[in-house]
């Protein structure tokens, strides 16, 4: 295509979709101006009149909170064993899981080229796209590691509970001084990953024919999303203490991850129940004529298909969780939010809250849309039976 052509092509769209009416070009105009306003006032703060130096001055705070500065390494190297394991599965499946690994590849490239970080935070950065890309080429050459890939996911929970918490000659470092953006992926990572099978179980039991089990999902289903996160949280914080008796204690982080687990499992659930009820009859009648039990059919033929058409609304429902993380505050945890509320408290940065909370939503939006651009190509791939 020429440039004439393209010129003439972006004429017409221009005529077509912002100025195809007298009214539809005064409003474009309107917008403009005002767009224009802002961006300027936005950008004249962001590069002459901020301070910027508070972030570099608590960036270590504002990523791991209180965690102790000579032991960080332990929360690299458990990021290190999350990336390759992303990377082997790149190598190993491709589909969506190859936007997550460019998405996380970019974001290490992006904290490489800030001009605050430390070295060590550089190496460590870099690190971690060497292993991501070390990950995809041992993926994608031995073949047989598909068969033990969901092994070394299983293996890898304790292997990085025992890094950031410590065990044996290790020092330990107590969840309380967890926090910063830290606490508020691992509450949401947690999340994510218990509280979807939970809610696939409620849902299938909100449809159970045994009348206990699908009254007792109903009563925990509508209860739950009859009250407040804030009110489970601290319900987790109070109550869990009480039913668990003095022989044994759960610290605050670990109240709040249930708390979370249980709130969200509920409103998963009622999502999978939607998505199972707008699947044809002929499908389950065609499951059982196969001669598949319930368990099969629901397995392999049912909950594929409501899933998929349901991705969009799962999805949403894990941007909620990350940013519902900032509500931990309310119970003495320091999230990124609670984090960035005691940097602006601190004298000496006082007049810095625009600077500090523009960083924090920074961060928040990068991850959420992230998210959102990796459901869209979830939502492609579903659509022609991969994922």
């Amino acid at each position: 295509m020429s440039f004439l052509q393209q010129k003439s092509k972006i004429i017409d769209w221009l005529k077509k979709n912002l100025f195809g009416s007298w009214i539809s070009g005064i409003v474009t105009c309107l917008f403009a101006i005002i767009t224009i306003f802002i961006a300027k006032a936005v950008l004249k703060f962001i590069f002459v009149t901020a301070k910027w130096d508070v972030i570099p001055a608590n960036l270590k705070i504002l990523m791991v909170g209180q965690y102790t500065a000579s032991e960080v390494w332990r929360v690299w190297l458990s990021l290190s064993v999350v990336v390759f394991l992303l990377g082997v599965l790149w190598g190993i499946k491709r589909g969506i899981i190859k936007a997550v690994s460019f998405s996380i590849i970019a974001i290490f490239a992006i904290t490489l080229l800030l001009p605050f970080v430390s070295i060590a935070t550089r190496v460590w950065a870099f690190t971690q796209i060497l292993l991501t890309l070390a990950g995809f080429w041992i993926g994608h050459k031995f073949k047989f590691i598909k068969k033990y890939y969901f092994l070394g996911w299983l293996l890898s929970v304790p292997i990085i509970l025992i890094l950031l918490n410590g065990v044996g000659n290790m020092k330990d470092v107590n969840t309380n001084l967890w926090g910063g953006f830290l606490l508020t992926v691992l509450i949401a990572v947690v999340d994510i990953v218990l509280s979807f099978p939970i809610g696939v179980l409620l849902a299938l039991g909100r449809r159970s024919k045994l009348v206990v089990i699908r009254w007792f999902c109903i009563i925990y289903i509508e209860v739950i999303r009859g009250v407040p996160l804030i009110t489970v949280l601290f319900g987790a914080q109070l109550l869990l203490p009480l039913f668990l008796g003095n022989g044994l204690e759960l610290n605050n982080v670990l109240r709040v991850m249930i708390g979370f687990t249980l709130f969200n499992a509920a409103y998963v659930a009622e999502t999978v129940r939607g998505g199972m009820q707008i699947i044809p009859q002929g499908q389950y009648e065609a499951a059982q004529a196969l001669g598949l039990n319930y368990v099969q059919r629901i397995t392999f033929v049912i909950m594929p298909q409501a899933l998929r058409s349901v991705v969009p609304a799962l999805v949403g429902s894990v941007i909620e969780v990350f940013k519902d993380t900032s509500l931990v505050a309310i119970v003495s945890l320091m999230d990124l939010l609670g984090i960035a509320k005691r940097v602006v408290a601190n004298p000496q940065f006082l007049g810095r809250q625009m600077e500090v909370f523009l960083f924090v939503a920074a961060v928040f939006f990068v991850i959420c849309t992230v998210i959102s651009k990796i459901s869209k190509r979830m939502e492609v791939s579903s659509s022609y039976g991969k994922v």
